[in-house]
């Protein structure tokens, strides 16, 4: 069979060929027309990409879903899966003005109970609906309870897509097996500047088979091209299950926009692409990432990213936003710079001060200690140069040194990133700057992209690589491996957290248990 009749098969399968094939739905390559076709149909209205749901907290959840038509959402929550005592939530119009999609944030929930969801779509005139598509989430729990968290990134890069030969992306099977209570998801949730080709040649004569649709034809641009990327991996019944199952917290790093950008940038050396200003690109992009991710915007001022979430006596997890407040990536590393901006630096610092939860995760899309280049600039945090901090650490410095300052006891860094997975100690002892205590970063990576690594890692803040495992070879397959996440267990009568990283099958490859400081 070939790759388009793959792809012909797969996009039938969901429902989303011809004159139904819409923007953030999906048209077939050499369809007549490769702009977006309205949201609106005969018959009754179709949900086309599952369900989510996300930002879950002790009473309440987001549960998000997309139609084919102007339809409203509408979700029925129960304790149990047989939905026979039910209560019934309206949600907004799914429309053309959010590409289909739709999301509502269901409330007076009670802590740590398993909630089951059915979603449907109604029509504007209440006539129809759509067939039902069923889901589940836990509310976060209170008091000491056990917690199973899993995180990774990247997804989609390289021009390695879903491959159906291969079963998809098999990743989100392994995750979902492992039954974590809540996935956090560290960016690169799509390559948008990523085109995908039908083929790609591996090593022995083997080749892999992309299902390839128009948004993922070309780097996006418009705000339809950017929502086809998120449509785009919600193709992959692996991650529909998951989603259906798994709550997120989910953030944005480079790739939902272009490669290592920040504001103000202009892409005169990208051919590719006829809109140059990044800012332009970045809120289009923007619009689309809250369109197609369960995040409650009215939790965050500004719309922005960056939020927290408690989860029982012993977690909270603050999201961080790498992205948004950068300065430029200058090769001019001896002034001080901006990583997470100063708004952003003062909320960590202070939201880490006041939780009194047993561990602090940080949810962050970029790494501390491992350098990043970007051509002659920096694009992470680490600069590449020993001594003092220069360029964004010096930002990092005040945070660490702060949160020393402050007491603030048992924060773990996890993030992703890099595309391989690894184990990171940082330690006053190892470091040329000494204000802080040590603490470890976890990085996990990709979900399904090309692997890479290791980075250097750079000397400031002590870090130690106490675990790697990388490719051999730069854009790796995911046919060869080398895919990632990670897993973190947190007792709930002792406070033990125990880290492990895992494989595409959900292999330990290295595991560490960190106890508590008082």
């Amino acid at each position: 069979m070939t790759a388009s009749h793959h792809n012909r098969r797969t996009l039938l399968k969901a429902g989303l060929t011809g004159a139904g094939a819409v923007a953030g739905g999906l048209l077939l390559p050499g369809t007549a027309t490769a702009n977006p076709v309205p949201l609106i149909r005969g018959g009754r209205p179709v949900l086309t990409h599952g369900v989510q749901s996300g930002d879950v907290t002790t009473g309440s959840g987001i549960v998000w879903s997309r139609a084919d038509r102007p339809s409203r959402l509408i979700v029925e929550i129960s304790r149990d899966p047989s939905f026979r005592y039910a209560r019934r939530v309206r949600g907004p119009v799914m429309s053309p003005e959010t590409g289909g999609t739709g999301k509502v944030r269901v409330a007076g929930l009670l802590p740590g109970t398993e909630v089951h969801y059915r979603v449907t779509a109604e029509s504007l005139d209440g006539r129809t609906c759509s067939e039902a598509v069923t889901g589940r989430f836990a509310t976060a729990p209170v008091g000491r309870s056990d917690v199973r968290l899993v995180w990774s990134g990247d997804v989609a890069g390289q021009n390695w897509g879903i491959n159906p030969e291969r079963g998809g992306m098999t990743i989100y099977r392994a995750m979902a097996d492992r039954r974590p209570d809540l996935f956090l998801h560290c960016g690169d949730t799509v390559y948008a500047d990523a085109p995908l080709t039908e083929t790609v040649a591996l090593p022995g004569g083997r080749v892999w088979r992309n299902i390839v649709t128009p948004e993922k034809s070309k780097v996006a641009e418009t705000l339809d091209e950017y929502r086809g990327q998120f449509a785009y991996n919600l193709l992959d019944d692996n991650l529909k299950r998951f989603t259906a199952n798994v709550p997120a917290y989910v953030q944005w790093d480079d790739h939902e926009v272009v490669n290592n950008w920040y504001p103000g940038e202009i892409l005169n050396d990208r051919p590719e692409y006829t809109e140059k200003r990044v800012d332009v690109l970045a809120a289009r992009a923007f619009q689309a990432f809250h369109e197609w991710h369960p995040i409650d915007r009215r939790q965050a001022v500004d719309g922005r990213v960056y939020r927290n979430f408690r989860h029982g006596s012993r977690a909270e997890v603050f999201v961080l936003d790498m992205r948004t407040y950068k300065d430029a990536n200058t090769a001019d590393q001896t002034k001080p710079g901006r990583i997470l901006g100063d708004r952003q630096a003062r909320w960590l610092v202070d939201a880490l001060d006041r939780s009194t939860a047993t561990w602090k995760i940080v949810q962050a899309d970029l790494p501390i200690g491992l350098t990043v280049p970007d051509g002659k600039g920096i694009e992470g945090v680490a600069n590449g140069l020993p001594g003092a901090p220069g360029g964004r650490e010096t930002e990092l410095a005040w945070v660490l040194r702060e949160i020393s300052r402050r007491r603030v006891r048992n924060v773990v860094w996890l993030t992703a990133d890099v595309h391989y997975t690894a184990a990171h100690h940082y330690s006053p002892d190892r470091a040329s700057f000494t204000d802080f205590d040590p603490f470890w970063e976890f990085v996990s990576g990709p979900l399904n992209a090309g692997a890479f690594g290791p980075n250097t890692l750079d000397p400031t803040f002590g870090p130690e690589a106490v675990f790697v495992h990388a490719p051999p070879a730069a854009n790796t397959s995911p046919a060869d491996g080398f895919q990632h996440f990670g897993e973190v267990n947190i007792d709930g009568r002792s406070g033990a957290l125990t880290v492990d990283l895992r494989d595409a099958t959900g292999a330990s490859l290295w595991s560490k248990t960190l106890q508590p400081q008082r």
